[in-house]
């Protein structure tokens, strides 16, 4: 059996299994692990949510010799095992992501920001020919999207992180959705006519330079602008190419450096658009790295784009 196989058979079994578990903040998940107690999994949510080291006895039968076939699980020096990725629900769907603490540079990460990024897409409401995930991560966009909107071609999962790749290609195949996996730097190896664009990018100055987080600079901002100007340029504007990002911004005062960034290009575009905040406050702890010593918060923002007369 092949990795990839082995991971799509483990998520069907934690699927028959009705295994259900939120992901949280990295820092609410260190919290409520550092609780008393909270040392040893007692509960698959604990094995595959929590992330703690566990002893095969727990487990339903056949559940930790899957993980073994699929290489989800490692040996701990006391004995125990861990498994070597964790599990988010979403509805009834189930996604890989990357064991906690998401220290890796090509760490793929699932929380707080996916939810509310997938809620975003569900409400879009568009159909497409073509839509594009950039920076797809687990892949939580890209199958939302392909369940809740008309899509003519089998949606474009694009990330230059190879790990997040091989984890959303067995998010979609597990979900049933029917995806092109494209390695690209933003939408440059992406071939072909795109009429949809969604993204959630990093958006986070990140020193040790995780793809998952680092949005470069200006606090974060630079990429999710990038790829904000590629996509303008990139749309279908005949048939009226649609744009949705979710993402945050490093609010300095009054200053928001996402919107001073993209503006101009928005205008220059002729797009029409809207651009809300979703969020007011969210990742706080981060206000006490020095990469954030003038910023007043960090808001999650909501930007939506339609060139020519397409309906949203």
């Amino acid at each position: 059996m092949t990795k990839v196989a082995g991971l799509k058979a483990l998520l069907s079994q934690l699927a028959v299994l009705e295994y259900r578990f939120t992901t949280v903040t990295p820092e609410t998940h260190a919290l409520v692990n550092r609780r008393p107690g909270n040392e040893q999994a007692r509960t698959l949510r604990d094995v595959f949510g929590w992330n703690r080291s566990f002893s095969p006895e727990i487990l339903p039968a056949g559940l930790f010799e899957a993980m073994r076939a699929a290489g989800a699980c490692r040996s701990e020096a006391d004995g125990s095992w861990r498994a070597t990725w964790r599990v988010a629900s979403l509805g009834h769907q189930l996604f890989l992501h990357s064991p906690f603490p998401t220290l890796a540079t090509d760490a793929v990460f699932f929380g707080p920001d996916s939810y509310r990024f997938a809620r975003a897409v569900r409400s879009l409401g568009a159909t497409a020919r073509r839509a594009v995930d950039v920076g797809c991560g687990s892949g939580v966009g890209g199958i939302v999207l392909s369940h809740f909107a008309g899509l003519a071609a089998p949606v474009v999962l694009a990330d230059i992180n190879e790990r997040a790749l091989e984890l959303a290609g067995v998010n979609a195949e597990a979900a049933g959705v029917a995806a092109e996996v494209v390695k690209s730097d933003v939408l440059r190896d992406v071939e072909g006519a795109v009429d949809l664009i969604i993204a959630n990018p990093p958006y986070l100055a990140d020193e040790a330079g995780r793809a998952y987080r680092d949005g470069g600079a200006a606090g974060g901002a630079a990429l999710p602008a990038r790829m904000v100007k590629e996509a303008l340029m990139r749309l279908d504007r005949d048939g009226g190419g649609s744009l949705l990002m979710y993402s945050g911004v490093a609010l300095q005062a009054e200053l928001d450096p996402f919107w001073s960034l993209i503006e101009e290009d928005l205008e220059h575009s002729g797009a029409q658009y809207s651009y809300e905040e979703l969020d007011p406050d969210i990742f706080a702890s981060e206000l006490d790295r020095p990469v954030y010593a003038d910023t007043e918060r960090i808001a999650a923002v909501l930007l939506q784009a339609t060139l020519g007369n397409r309906s949203r």
